[in-house]
Formats: structure tokens, sequence, C-alpha cells
């Protein structure tokens, strides 16, 4: 610890480049910390400054030396402070920025609230794509790859997208063989919020085959209206799996073309790039990563998910 203690001393000297005002900073005497340079110069073998009754300058030896010894204290610093996060309880106010699919999170945060009472929630749904750092968000969830250097990313899991309509429309309207048969259906269409487009329906088709322009009997800018109104018999969807789970296990929907359906996604957390995320954000990742997509078999193995969460 002495040892440690001139470190200490020697950085602190170096930085204000005097022994006055070090040892006025650090709590000590001028005459304390000029014995403690010079017992570290005397161990090390070599003078580290150039001393006038004016100015205390660093030699190259001392410069050299001040670059090593910022680190081996930075690094102790980040220990001290990963030790103390660990068994820090989590909480504390955490702003998260989702999509607008409820139906994939909405059950894990509320076991995640029952879990963790002392952490309160601000959640934002928007499809918005939305600046984390300037923002002040804790974390977001998105489809997609990560494209932000500044953030830390973690997959949570995959998903694909089914062509869906209600046994009831089928029955009145038939059922698409191919592609070209949803020509003369009745078509639930997603508009993507920032560019206004329509959300393509990814089909599988000849390489030569034109891509479809299908009716636009309904728009809108979520699932749940697009779950609704299909379940209702309303028309044909095209949703991600997740958002429709019950409705295809108790038969109001049923899946058509199977065999062309392509759509798949992947969700990511993302959270500012940090060595030791608070105890809140780190909850709220494991959390989130073991109980998403539970199953997900794309998921790194146990070693990796220990690193992509510090």
């Amino acid at each position: 610890m002495d040892s440690l203690n001139s470190f200490t001393v020697f950085v602190q000297v170096a930085e204000v480049r005097s022994f006055v005002a070090a040892g006025r900073l650090l709590g000590v005497s001028a005459s304390a910390v000029g014995k403690s340079v010079a017992r570290l110069e005397e161990k090390l073998g070599v003078r580290l400054f150039h001393r006038s009754t004016r100015s205390v300058t660093l030699t190259a030896e001392g410069t050299l030396f001040l670059q090593r010894s910022r680190r081996i204290l930075a690094e102790i610093e980040a220990a001290e402070q990963e030790l103390s996060q660990a068994t820090a309880a989590p909480r504390g106010r955490l702003r998260v920025s989702l999509p607008l699919v409820s139906s994939l999170v909405l059950p894990v945060l509320g076991e995640f609230m029952r879990q963790y009472p002392e952490i309160e929630l601000d959640l934002d749904f928007s499809d918005r794509l939305v600046d984390v750092i300037e923002e002040g968000f804790d974390a977001v969830i998105r489809t997609g790859d990560p494209t932000d250097s500044r953030l830390s990313a973690r997959r949570l899991g995959t998903f694909r997208s089914l062509l869906v309509a209600s046994p009831d429309y089928l029955a009145r309207q038939g059922i698409p063989k191919v592609p070209t048969d949803l020509l003369n259906h009745t078509c639930l269409h997603y508009r993507f919020p920032n560019s206004g487009k329509l959300e393509p329906w990814a089909l599988r088709r000849a390489t030569d085959e034109p891509e479809l322009t299908l009716p636009t009997s309904m728009i809108c800018n979520n699932i749940e209206t697009r779950v609704c109104f299909a379940v209702q018999g309303l028309g044909i969807a095209y949703l991600p799996e997740f958002s429709i789970r019950e409705p295809l296990a108790d038969g109001r929907l049923q899946t058509i073309l199977a065999d062309y359906a392509e759509r798949t996604g992947v969700f990511h957390i993302l959270w500012p790039t940090s060595k030791h995320p608070s105890p809140k954000v780190r909850a709220f990742i494991d959390f989130l990563y073991a109980r998403v997509f539970p199953a997900s078999l794309d998921k790194p193995q146990a070693k990796s998910r220990r690193k992509d969460s510090r």
C-alpha cells in the first residue's frame, strides 16, 4: 500500500508541478510529498523530476513513468468501482426506449417490476430512431443490426414473420396458393413511421419475377391493429410470430403461403458503452436476455454473455 501511495503522490505532483500544491490537495505537508517522491526515485533508480526554486518539471523517465502510473491508478479505481457495484442493489430510474411491440415485452417487464421494486421504469414506446446518448436513455430495444459505435449491444433473439388470416376470411375469400393470389385479397399493411413507406412483404420469388404490388386495403403503424383486424376476418396480414402466438394456438388465425414467407428479424438491447454498467442497467439486460426469447438457438454461450453484459 505504501507503493500505491507513492504512485498517487507522484501523479499528483506531476499534474500540478508543485510539491506544495500537491501536499495541499493530498492533505499532507510539502515535506512529506518531497520525501515520498525521493523514496520512489531511490527505489526506481532514476530521477523523476527536475527541481528548482521556481518549478518542478518531469524528466524523460518521469514522463514515461507518469503514463504507466495513470493507467495503474485507473485500473485500481475501475476495480474498486466494479466491486462496489457488484454488491449494490439495483435501484433508481431506468429510462428505456422500446419498439411498438408490446406483446413481446410487456409480460417480461411486468416480471421485472416485481423482481426489482426499487427500479423505476420510464418506458418510451416508439419506432422512432432515438439518439440514446443525447436523449438520455439507459437502454433501448431495437430490431436490426447495431450501427452506433457509442453503444454496446446484446442479441436478445431472432424471430420470423408469417402470413396469416382468420378461418372465416379464408372460407369467404379462398386460400391463396401462390403469392400472385394475394392480388385478389384484402391486405393489411404497416407503414414505417420514419420514412412513411410501406413495409414490403418478403415473399420468395424467381430471380426474374418482379416484386408484387399488393392491394393496400388498410395501412397502420403498429402491430396490434393488424392482429385485431386479421382476427376479425378483415384481411391478410404479415406479422411477427411472437405477436400472434395465442390466436394461432386457439385457431383464430391460421398461416398461409408458409413456403413463401421469408422475413426474419433480430432484436438487440443496446446501452451506452461503459466498462461497468450500473447495477440497474446490468440487471435489466440480463433479465430481458433470459426471458424475451428464452428458447432462441442463436444466443451465444454463457461465457460470451458474461463478457457482453459487463
